[in-house]
């Protein structure tokens, strides 16, 4: 069942949080709504605007409602993940999606203030949830590249003033994370006093995290064994979305870990059986894989066991 972000940050808001997946292909999305019924646990799926131009904007489209056909018990948002305008309206216009991302987040405050209500006055007239994001992330995400030195963490002072002009039903905010397998060196960490600050102004509102992948380092050894390098590699401490989801935080993006789970898999595959070139045999093993790393990171996230809660609660 396709339920609105928003729907469901109602529902997680202090408690959990909920997982944000981006897909690209078959073997993720059947691996995501397997992982997601392993765990009981209800989830978001997230299409990026590079997905959307992977194959084709409408093949994404047709194997999520194919999934929603093989596993009816799930529930689920279609969200855009870091949209422009232009590709936020044709998501809006396109009946699918239940959410959208505006990332405005490049503009200064008050053009990006203005951008996101535009597509808020679009959404919303639709009943489609909209997510803004205030501050900016480093790293390299799709089309979104942002070096280091020009990160900026969310200003906590801006979030109140922002979220009331701009009307966005959800806030994905800077606090030290970033996109990509290369998030922190040495002693970085996330800035939770930016994140309490943030709930302060606006309590009761959801947040959202971004370039949150863990970059498990057991993944990383093994891609690098079986001829990766990835050097250097090192994301965000799972065992922190607990206390990010008391401040606030209902929706945390996890991308980079799936693209390495089905690194792995592939790389030690053929390593392993370089005859082999029957690509179904290494996607068997990952659909596999994606659903154990799935069930995992929704026990990480507070989410795993809630799914008939969340159902008894839409139903009221």
């Amino acid at each position: 069942m396709i339920v609105t972000t928003k729907e469901l940050f109602e529902i997680a808001y202090g408690k959990f949080a909920i997982g944000a997946y981006n897909i690209n292909n078959l073997e993720q999305c059947m691996g995501l709504f397997q992982g997601c019924l392993d765990s009981q646990a209800p989830f978001i799926i997230q299409i990026s605007k590079g997905a959307r131009s992977y194959t084709h904007k409408a093949m994404l489209e047709y194997l999520i409602r194919a999934s929603e056909e093989v596993f009816p018990e799930a529930i689920f948002a279609v969200h855009l993940d870091h949209g422009d305008e232009e590709t936020c309206y044709d998501c809006i216009e396109s009946g699918f999606y239940s959410s959208v991302m505006i990332d405005a987040s490049h503009e200064d405050f008050d053009n990006n203030i203005a951008a996101t209500h535009r597509v808020v006055e679009a959404a919303h007239a639709k009943g489609i949830s909209v997510e803004a994001e205030l501050g900016q992330l480093g790293g390299v995400e799709e089309h979104v590249s942002v070096d280091e030195a020009d990160a900026k963490l969310t200003d906590p002072a801006q979030a109140k003033e922002f979220i009331e002009r701009s009307g966005c039903d959800c806030l994905a905010c800077a606090i030290g994370t970033s996109h990509g397998a290369f998030k922190f060196s040495g002693t970085q960490g996330l800035h939770f006093d930016v994140l309490e600050e943030i709930q302060r102004q606006v309590p009761g509102f959801p947040l959202v995290m971004h370039g949150s992948s863990s970059v498990p380092q057991e993944e990383v050894a093994r891609i690098n064994a079986a001829g990766g390098e990835l050097a250097g590699a090192k994301g965000v401490d799972a065992e922190q979305f607990k206390r990010a989801s008391e401040l606030g935080v209902t929706k945390i993006n996890i991308d980079t870990d799936g693209r390495l789970v089905w690194t792995r898999v592939h790389r030690e595959f053929f390593k392993e059986q370089p005859e082999q070139f029957d690509l179904r045999k290494p996607g068997t093993i990952f659909m596999g894989e994606y659903a154990k790393f799935i069930a995992a990171k929704n026990e990480y996230l507070g989410s795993a066991g809630t799914l008939s809660m969340v159902r008894e609660t839409l139903a009221k």
